[in-house]
Order: structure tokens, then sequence, then C-alpha cells
């Protein structure tokens, strides 16, 4: 099977504009996105995608593969579909997300690896919560999933809800999930789901696969013990770069 792995990076953020071109180290973050996700051996190809010539600029710099989309798309998702019309002839996508310097070459094979089973048309990463600040933050999204491996529904609430627990007891109880943020995409399927409108799931929880649940598609799931670490604000630059050293 051949899979492309794309990074989408955009210069524009809220919380954090120019992200993808801080210095980590003498290198750049995408820089170091780029350069794990080489190391990854179920991907055929990486690519980023950017809408910003500055980015452009600093991918070619250093000899990295990248591509230049539209400025409106809504989500990282949109931009890979666009990407994937622009680039045919690879079975599958992994969306990987350009603000963890330090991604896990292993975790993007065990995403990839969902792809084994010809019969999956989305796939991500959960990892099991630990801890009870991870639990009730609602900025930390917990996934259910059926026997099969498959996520039915995400939500920034804890679920499932234990009754007649104590909430202080809750992880004694059950093994609860958190999801972590790669995507992986049948190119056919991507390319539908990415002209699906946004459902009232979404719109509920702010959650971009719920669109694709309430339409009807399954979402497998593979289990990975490693912790990722994203940098969403310039306070957690300092955390990446003592895990580089």
């Amino acid at each position: 099977m051949k899979i492309l792995g794309i990074i989408p990076a955009r210069y524009a953020s809220t919380r954090f504009p120019g992200k993808p071109l801080i210095d980590l180290s003498g290198k750049s973050m995408i820089q170091r996105v780029y350069e794990q996700c080489k190391k990854a051996s179920s991907l055929v190809e990486v690519v980023v995608a950017t809408d910003d010539e500055r980015i452009f600029a600093a991918v070619k710099a250093f000899n990295g593969n990248v591509i230049m989309t539209a400025d409106d798309h809504q989500s990282g998702t949109d931009r890979c579909a666009e990407v994937a019309r622009k680039m045919p002839g690879f079975d599958a996508i992994i969306n990987i997300q350009g603000d963890e310097p330090l991604i896990d070459p292993n975790q993007i094979n065990l995403l990839a690896s969902c792809f084994n089973d010809i019969s999956t048309e989305l796939a991500t990463l959960v990892k099991e919560i630990k801890t009870k600040e991870e639990l009730f933050n609602f900025n930390t999204p917990k996934v259910i999933l059926n026997k099969n491996l498959e996520a039915i529904y995400f939500s920034r609430q804890v679920i499932p809800y234990l009754k007649n627990v104590n909430p202080d007891d809750f992880l004694n109880q059950y093994t609860f999930y958190k999801h972590i943020g790669i995507y992986g995409y049948k190119t056919s399927t991507l390319g539908i789901i990415s002209n699906i409108s946004t459902g009232n799931l979404e719109k509920a929880e702010m959650l971009e696969q719920l669109r694709w649940i309430e339409n009807g598609y399954k979402i497998k799931v593979a289990i990975t013990a490693h912790e990722s670490l994203a940098i969403d604000s310039p306070e957690d630059v300092e955390k990446v770069l003592s895990a580089l050293k």
C-alpha cells in the first residue's frame, strides 16, 4: 500500500502566529516534524502543505518536499484533500500535526498499520488516560471504543459517565482513552468527507471527527502508549527544548 504523509502548516495562528518557523535548537519546528516523519517506514513520501510563502521557502531551504495550497481551508483534513488531488496515486493519506517536533515515527507506522485491514476507511490513535487532570480536562477529547477497536464517539466531557461511582474513583473502575490528533484516511474516503457539511455533533463539541461519525463512517483505532508533546502556545517551547536536550 502506498501511503503519503502530509504535514499541514499554517503561518496564521490565534495563539501562536508563525509557529511552524520557530527555532528549536537550530532547526525550525516544521523541519523537525518533517525529519521525524521521514523516519517512518510506512510512508512512501512526506510533504508539507502550506498556504504561506515563508513556510514554503523554509521547507525548500532544507530540501524538503512542499506544496502550496489554498488559504481558505477550514481544517487540516481539507488541506490534505487538496494535496491528494494534486498528488494522485496514493492508497492512503496520513495527516500529521505540524506542531509535534518530537513525533515518534513508530506512532505513524502504528496508524498506517490500520490500513492493513482493507475495510478501514478512517483511522486515528488513542492513549489510555492515567490522571484525573487529563480525564476532567475539557481540552482533552475522550473516546469510546467498540469491541472492534472503532471509535463510536468523541467528547470533551468524561465518557462514559460512571453512575454511582465517585469521580475520584473513575480511573480505578474503568479504562478511559484520550484522542491523539493524528488521522489516516483511505484516499477515496478523504475525497468524500472533505465535501461533507458540518453537522450538529461537530458544532456542539467542536471536534471535526464527529462529522464523519454522524455521517456513518467508521474510524479504526490503534492504541499507543507513547505520550505526544505538542507546541500549542509559546509556553510549551521550553518543554520541547528540554526534551531535545
